[in-house]
C-alpha cells in the first residue's frame, strides 16, 4: 500500500531515498514524473500537480493521467495539498482546512474514466475519507495549528479569481474556494482510492474588502510551508496499513 501525495514543491522535501519514475498512461502525460520514497517508514509517491516548475494552470492539468498513474503505482490513499481562499470570516488566512464536502463550479474538465460504452454512476455523498480526516485532524490539534475540520470546498474553473458577485454567491454554499479539487477527487473515487484535501488558507476571497492577488497568495503559502511539512511528517506515519473505511468499495456499490 502506497500513499499518494499531490501538491507543490513542499511535498517532495520530506521524501527519504527518493527515486524517479516516469509513467505513460492511456490518457497522456502526467503532470510530472513520480518521486518514490518514504516518509516516517511509509511508502509515498509524490506528484507535482502543476508540474515541477509550476507551469500547468489548473484548467489544463491532466487529472485523468495523474490519477490513473497513481493507481498503477499501487496508491490506495491520496492526500491533495492545495492553496485556497476563505469564504467565511472565521477561517483566517494561515489556517489549514480539512473539508468534508465540495461544490463543483468547474465547467470543462474530463470528470470520469467512464465515458462509455460502460456507464458508472458512483456515489459522492461523502467524498472525503473519514479515516484520513480523523488522522490529520488529530495531528493538527496536537501540533496546535490553526485549523478547520469540515466544511465545503467550492471548486471553480480558474485560472482567474472570482468576481465580487460570484464570491458573495459562493459564500452561501461553501467555506473555502480553490481550483484543483475537481475532478481529482472524482477520479480518485472511481479508482477506489481514499482522498483528503490538506488546504492552506492564503487569503479572504473578494467578498471581503481587499481583492485577492497572486502576490499575497504566494507570500502566505511560503509562510505556511513549514506548517504543512510538519503536518505531513507527523500524520503520514500514523496512517494505518490496512483500510477500515468504505473508500475501496465504491465501484462494487455502483454495480461493478
Amino acid at each position: 500500500m502506497s500513499i499518494g501525495l499531490i501538491g507543490g514543491s513542499v511535498t517532495g522535501k520530506l521524501l527519504e531515498d527518493a527515486e524517479i519514475v516516469k509513467l505513460t498512461t492511456p490518457y497522456g502525460e502526467m503532470s510530472s514524473p513520480l518521486e518514490l520514497g518514504k516518509i516516517g517508514g511509509k511508502d509515498v509517491v509524490v506528484l507535482y500537480r502543476h508540474g515541477k516548475d509550476h507551469k500547468i494552470p489548473p484548467h489544463k492539468i491532466n487529472y485523468r493521467a495523474n490519477m490513473f498513474g497513481l493507481k498503477e503505482m499501487g496508491v490506495e490513499r491520496v492526500i491533495g495539498v492545495s492553496a485556497v481562499g476563505s469564504l467565511q470570516k472565521d477561517i483566517e488566512p494561515g489556517a489549514i482546512a480539512l473539508p468534508d464536502q465540495f461544490f463543483d463550479y468547474t465547467k470543462g474538465r474530463a470528470y470520469t474514466f467512464y465515458d462509455g460504452p460502460e456507464v458508472v454512476h458512483i456515489s459522492m455523498a461523502d467524498p472525503f475519507c473519514p479515516e484520513l480526516l480523523d488522522t490529520f485532524h488529530k495531528t493538527l490539534i496536537e501540533l496546535r495549528l490553526k485549523s478547520k475540520r469540515g466544511g465545503t470546498y467550492v471548486c471553480i474553473e480558474g485560472p482567474r479569481f472570482s468576481t465580487r458577485a460570484e464570491s458573495r454567491f459562493f459564500r452561501g454554499v461553501g467555506d473555502i474556494i480553490g481550483m484543483t479539487l475537481v475532478p481529482e477527487i472524482n477520479l480518485a473515487r472511481e479508482k477506489e482510492m481514499c482522498y483528503l484535501t490538506l488546504a492552506t488558507v492564503t487569503d479572504y476571497d473578494v467578498w471581503a474588502e481587499i481583492p485577492v492577488n497572486s502576490k499575497e497568495v504566494i507570500r502566505v503559502m511560503k509562510e505556511s510551508e513549514e506548517n504543512i511539512k510538519n503536518v505531513l511528517a507527523n500524520a503520514i506515519p500514523r496512517i494505518a496499513s490496512q483500510r477500515a473505511c468504505r473508500c475501496g468499495l465504491h465501484l462494487k456499490e455502483a454495480g461493478l
